[in-house]
This record gives structure tokens, C-alpha cells and sequence, in this order.
């Protein structure tokens, strides 16, 4: 990346807030969020509607690297198709995980998403699994995001509830727990912390102070 590009990675767990604290993060700098997380969620959502196996390597690896991925606002699009809210589904986050662990379509989404940081103005703020490791290993800031399994469920649950299903909590921690087992075991890209990250515990932090703390670091390293 161009030295005068700002990249903020923000890794971590499902549900412990990356997507809520990146796009207030961006909004705040005038960095270019980019969430990686929905894209491998629209991919999933096109093998799904196309009767696709979440496991079936050559063929989304190929849909990977012909798909036409769109991060415009608040809007996600693949092919020209709004799945902004389709990709938030139940069904798609049970088999996000499979289909993100497919080494041929991570490798087109990497390229993808440092096309997408080139093209950003000022720089990006980008969060997922493996921004801070594998993605972009030099930005300029590394965030690691965790909380508790407990918390994160809850967070799931009120998600959840807000587009019309109901699960208990205790189904949602247990999942929670076998996605983390699922993500950090993977041979492609597994979710760790990278060793020169700040890592901030969210458990039991107002969204405004997680904000605030990020907010702080990033003002710290653009003073060095």
C-alpha cells in the first residue's frame, strides 16, 4: 500500500463488534470502511440460491474470481444485486464460515479487498478475521476486538429478535462457540490475534467508549 494511505485493520470473534465500531471509525476519519465479512456473506448467499455445496472448493473458488462484489454505503451487491439484508440471514451465517475457509476464495477475496483499499481516498478502516494477519500484515494500526461468548450472544440474540427469529441463548452461545473452534482451527486463514495488535475487550463496554479507545490509538499513531 502507498505510504500516504491510512489502513486500520480491526480483526476478531463474531459478534464482538467490528462492524458496528468500523463503520463509526470510518465515518469519524473519512476512511473508506470495508467489511470483509459481508462480502464472504454475499458470496455465501449466491452458492446457497444456487444450490451450491458451502464445501464445493472449485466452484466457489471460480464464482469467487467472477463475482462482482459492491461495498457502497450502507449497501452490499453481488452482480449488480442488493443482498444487503438477505446476506444477514440465519441460513447464511450457519455456512459463512464453511465457505470462507475455502482457500481458492480467500485468495480472490484478499485481492479483492486490497483493490478496494488502493482505491480508497485517504485509506481504509477494515475489519474481519485476518485483515491485521494475512490481508494487510503492514497497516498502519492493528485492532483486535473480543468479548465474551455470553456477550457476543446476546448480541446475536437482539440481532436476531430485530429481524424476526427467535433463539435461545443458550443455542446461540453453543454456536458461537463451535464457529470460534471452526474459525481459529482453519488451514486458510485462521482467526488469531496479530502480535503487534492492541487488543480491546468489548464485554462490557458501551459502543461509544470501544469508539473512543480505537479513536484514541489511531490519533496516537498518526502523531508518530
Amino acid at each position: 500500500m502507498p505510504r500516504n494511505k491510512m489502513i486500520v485493520s480491526i480483526d476478531g470473534p463474531a459478534g464482538s463488534g467490528k462492524s458496528t465500531i468500523a463503520r463509526i471509525i470510518a465515518e469519524r476519519t473519512g476512511l473508506t470502511y470495508i467489511d470483509t465479512g459481508a462480502m464472504y456473506r454475499a458470496l455465501t448467499w449466491k452458492a446457497l440460491k444456487n444450490g451450491i455445496d458451502p464445501l464445493e472448493e472449485p466452484t466457489l473458488s471460480d464464482m469467487a474470481f467472477k463475482s462482482n462484489l459492491e461495498l457502497s454505503e450502507d449497501k452490499v451487491l453481488i452482480d449488480g444485486i442488493d443482498v444487503t439484508d438477505d446476506i444477514r440471514t440465519l441460513q447464511v451465517t450457519r455456512n459463512v464460515s464453511a465457505v470462507s475457509s475455502l482457500g481458492g476464495v480467500r485468495e480472490a477475496m484478499v485481492a479483492t479487498q486490497r483493490k478496494m483499499a488502493l482505491a480508497a481516498g485517504k485509506g481504509a478502516v477494515i475489519e474481519g478475521r485476518d485483515i491485521g494477519t494475512v490481508v494487510f500484515p503492514d497497516a498502519t494500526i492493528k485492532i483486535y476486538l473480543d468479548a465474551s461468548v455470553e456477550e457476543r450472544a446476546r448480541r446475536r440474540q437482539i440481532d436476531l429478535k430485530t429481524a424476526g427469529v427467535d433463539l435461545e441463548i443458550q443455542a446461540l452461545e453453543s454456536e458461537m462457540r463451535k464457529r470460534d473452534e471452526y474459525d481459529s482451527t482453519r488451514n486458510n486463514s485462521p482467526l488469531k490475534k496479530p502480535a503487534d495488535s492492541f487488543v480491546l475487550d468489548t464485554t462490557d463496554k458501551t459502543i461509544q467508549e470501544v469508539v473512543d479507545e480505537v479513536a484514541s490509538l489511531i490519533k496516537s499513531k498518526e502523531r508518530v
